[in-house]
């Protein structure tokens, strides 16, 4: 086998019991870079560790939602990382969530579902009966956290934390430019109008250009109006981002619009990016710069 690895891998599998968190866990992993998968079947381990292994490093970050239901599971499972326990190319870690039985019961009359292992009866006897085959993978765990009392954020927060390369929460800010005529982003957590300025699509030399030219950009700048729009709107987002941050977001996506998303827009997101990229990992993205040339072909 060609092994293909130039340097040692980073695998997660994130186990425990029913409605302790393992949704918002793997959503946490995605969000720092990992590759996920949900409930591989038991079967199909070993040949993904192998397409792992022949990767050349483009899964150097896994993280493998286990959903245990039966005891040839456990068997699979703890055999693949007692093997892997002894390579030289990956680094097998257990995460195991847990919570009290008062705290899964709720979650499950909350939801209305039933327990995988009870579907018919009580959720509590499914939470016995499957805190009783886990508890010789609970010992196998690196890791075990109690999301009794956890908030899905803290739960997040926590991961970010613990599995992030520089072990800080990521939050990235997206700025991205739009025109209103194509329609307003469905992504967008907060839309700023600039339609309210001067436009400089009426002044013919500056209409094919774009705000990214630094003419076009000096004229969207130069009017008081533009700079009072600024100003509050940095007060307002320097107010707001530690917030988002602190409730466990890990993107904001500020939208910046004006009528075509050539101009106004494009020059105001390019500020605004370089003005916060000092404080946060900041991704500036137009995504109408380019309509007029494509409308006109």
């Amino acid at each position: 086998m060609n092994t293909g690895m130039t340097e040692e891998v980073q695998l997660v599998i994130i186990t425990g019991m029913s409605g302790a968190g393992k949704t918002v866990a793997v959503h946490s992993f995605e969000d720092l870079g990992f590759f996920c998968v949900d409930n591989l079947p038991p079967a199909l381990m070993p040949k993904f560790l192998e397409l792992m292994k022949d990767s050349n490093n483009k899964m150097n970050k896994v993280a493998l939602v286990m959903d245990l239901r039966g005891r040839e599971f456990f068997d699979t499972l703890l055999r693949v990382v007692d093997e892997l326990s002894e390579s030289t190319w990956v680094t097998p870690q257990i995460l195991f969530l847990d919570a009290d039985d008062a705290a899964l019961v709720r979650r499950y009359k909350e939801t209305r579902r039933s327990h995988p292992l009870a579907p018919l009866g009580l959720p509590l006897e499914g939470i016995t009966q499957e805190r009783k085959l886990l508890d010789e993978l609970k010992g196998r765990a690196q890791l075990i956290y109690n999301t009794s009392n956890m908030k899905p954020k803290e739960l997040r927060e926590k991961i970010l934390v613990e599995f992030s390369a520089n072990k800080q929460a990521i939050f990235t800010l997206n700025v991205m430019s739009f025109g209103f005529k194509h329609g307003i982003p469905i992504d967008a957590d907060l839309v700023f109008d600039v339609r309210f300025l001067p436009n400089p699509h009426y002044i013919d030399h500056m209409r094919p250009k774009t705000g990214l030219e630094d003419e076009v950009a000096n004229y969207v700048m130069k009017w008081n109006d533009t700079q009072k729009f600024l100003e509050k709107t940095i007060d307002l987002l320097t107010f707001m981002l530690p917030h988002y941050k602190r409730e466990g977001k890990s993107q904001l996506v500020v939208a910046i619009g004006c009528t075509g998303g050539q101009h106004r827009s494009v020059a105001l997101s390019e500020y605004l990016g370089k003005y916060y990229e000092k404080d946060y990992p900041v991704r500036v993205t137009h995504r109408d710069i380019q309509k007029r040339k494509e409308l006109a072909r």
